[in-house]
C-alpha cells in the first residue's frame, strides 16, 4: 500500500512550484488531479528541450497525475472546481494572490464547501504584506531571500545556481506544510487549514547563519565562489589537465588526515589549526597548500589518495557522469520509464526512500485533458442530458 493512498489532491498550479509539490505527493500514492488550461495546457509542456512537441521535463514533473483541461476563467469550469474541491483533501495553487478569489475559488469559499480541505498557496511574496500583489518568480525569490548575492566569484556578477531552486524549495516547504496540516487534521478535530508559502521565505529559511551574523556583528556575507565562508578548508581545487576536485577537510580530525596525506605534517600538527576558527584565520595559506599538491596530480590520483585517507573528496559531475554512476544506479535514481506514447525515457528516481512504503511511478505524465471526462463523471458532474451544465470551458481527450 502506498503511504498516501486515498489522499485526493487537486492541483491548480502551473510550471514549477505548485506542480513539484503535487509530484512529490503523487510519487507516494496521492491521487493528484491536475487542472490545466484547455488552450495548450500547463506551459511546462513546452519548456526546455522538446521531443515531438512535448517537454521531457513534463514527463518528470507530471508523472502519476491525471489531467483535466479547463478554462478557469469560465463559470462552468469554476463550478466544476468547486465540485471537485468539495471532495478533495488538498488543493495546491501557485497563482498570484487574489486570482482564485476573482474566480470564486478563494479559501473562504472552498473552506465553507469543505471544512476538511487543506489549501496550499505558493506565491512570490505570500498572501499578506506590502508585496503580496507583485508578480514573483523563483529568480526574484532567490534574490530577495539572499541566495543570489552569494552565488558568484568575488567582484563578479551574481549567477543562478543553474536550476529553479527557489521554486523547488517553496514546493518542498509546501509539502512539509501539507503533511503537517494532515497530521493536525487527523488528531485535532478534522478541520483543514490554509498554508501560505512565499518563494523568498523558502529561500531565506535555508540561508543558515546569514541573519544572526549580520545582527550580532554587522557582517554582510559576500560572494565566495566555491569556498564555504567561515568553514575551512572546503573548496574546489585545480588538478592537472585543468580539472577541479572538491575537498571538504573542515572536520578537525579530517583536517589532520588531509594535511598528512598531502605531505604537510607541519600543518597537521600546528595547534593553531586544530579548530575551525584557527583554520579560517589562515584559510588562504591552507587552500594554497592543498592546491599546490592537487595541481601536480590528476584528478583520479587526488581522489584515490584522499579517499584512502578518509577525506571527503569528489569530482564535479555532469549529467553524463550521473547517468552512468554505479551509486545512482544501485539506488534506483536512474529509472527507465515510458511516456504516454510508449516512448522510452530515463527520469530521476524517487526521493526520499521509505523502507516500508516507498514511492513509485504508477502512470506516465498525462496527455492534455486525458482524464477530464472520467474525473468529472466520478465526481457526479452531469455529462449529458438536459440537466448537464454548459461545458464550453472544459476539454477532454477521454
Amino acid at each position: 500500500m502506498d503511504a498516501l493512498q486515498g489522499l485526493k489532491v487537486l492541483e491548480l498550479g502551473q510550471l514549477i512550484a505548485g506542480p513539484f509539490a503535487g509530484k512529490t505527493l503523487a510519487d507516494f500514492g496521492a491521487d493528484v488531479i491536475k487542472i490545466e488550461p484547455s488552450d495548450g495546457g500547463d506551459p511546462l509542456r513546452t519548456w526546455r528541450l522538446l521531443r515531438e512537441g512535448t517537454s521531457v521535463w513534463w514527463e518528470v514533473q507530471s508523472r502519476n497525475k491525471r489531467s483535466v483541461a479547463m478554462d478557469l476563467r469560465q463559470p462552468e469550469a469554476q463550478e466544476a472546481v468547486r465540485k471537485l474541491a468539495a471532495e478533495a483533501d488538498v488543493l495546491i495553487e501557485n497563482f498570484k494572490p487574489g486570482t482564485l478569489e476573482a474566480w470564486g475559488l478563494g479559501w473562504d469559499v472552498l473552506h465553507a464547501l469543505n471544512p476538511r480541505l487543506i489549501m496550499l498557496r505558493i506565491s512570490g511574496f505570500g498572501q499578506t504584506g506590502p508585496y503580496r500583489n507583485k508578480p514573483g518568480f523563483g529568480v526574484l525569490g532567490e534574490a530577495m531571500g539572499g541566495l543570489r548575492h552569494l552565488t558568484a566569484e568575488p567582484d563578479r556578477v551574481p549567477v543562478r545556481v543553474g536550476v529553479s531552486i527557489g521554486d523547488t524549495l517553496a514546493a518542498l516547504h509546501g509539502v512539509i506544510g501539507v503533511l503537517t496540516a494532515l497530521r493536525h487534521r487527523e488528531v485535532n478535530g478534522g478541520l483543514g487549514q490554509m498554508i501560505d508559502v512565499a518563494l523568498y521565505e523558502s529561500v531565506f529559511n535555508v540561508m543558515e547563519s546569514l541573519l544572526p551574523e549580520y545582527d550580532a556583528f554587522g557582517a554582510v556575507r559576500g560572494a565566495a565562489g566555491s569556498a564555504l565562508p567561515g568553514i575551512a578548508p572546503s573548496n574546489a581545487y585545480r588538478c592537472a589537465q585543468g580539472a577541479y576536485v572538491l575537498v571538504a577537510g573542515n572536520g578537525d580530525s579530517i583536517f589532520r588526515r588531509l594535511m598528512t596525506a598531502i605531505g604537510r605534517a607541519d600543518l597537521a600538527a600546528d595547534p593553531a589549526l586544530a579548530r575551525n576558527d584557527g583554520r579560517v584565520a589562515r584559510v588562504g595559506e591552507i587552500d594554497a597548500a592543498i592546491e599546490s599538491w592537487t595541481s601536480a596530480r590528476s584528478i583520479d590520483e587526488v581522489i584515490r589518495v584522499l579517499e584512502a585517507a578518509g577525506v571527503p573528496v569528489g569530482r564535479i559531475y555532469t549529467v553524463a557522469d550521473i547517468a552512468n554512476d554505479p551509486q545512482y544506479l544501485a539506488r534506483d535514481m536512474i529509472v527507465q520509464t515510458q511516456d504516454a506514447h510508449g516512448r522510452a525515457l530515463k527520469v530521476p528516481g524517487i526521493v526520499p526512500k521509505l523502507a516500508d512504503t516507498p514511492g513509485r511511478m504508477r502512470t506516465p505524465a498525462p496527455l492534455l485533458g486525458q482524464h477530464t471526462e472520467s474525473v468529472l463523471r466520478s465526481s457526479g458532474w452531469p455529462l449529458q442530458g438536459p440537466t448537464a451544465p454548459d461545458r464550453s470551458g472544459l476539454a477532454s481527450t477521454d
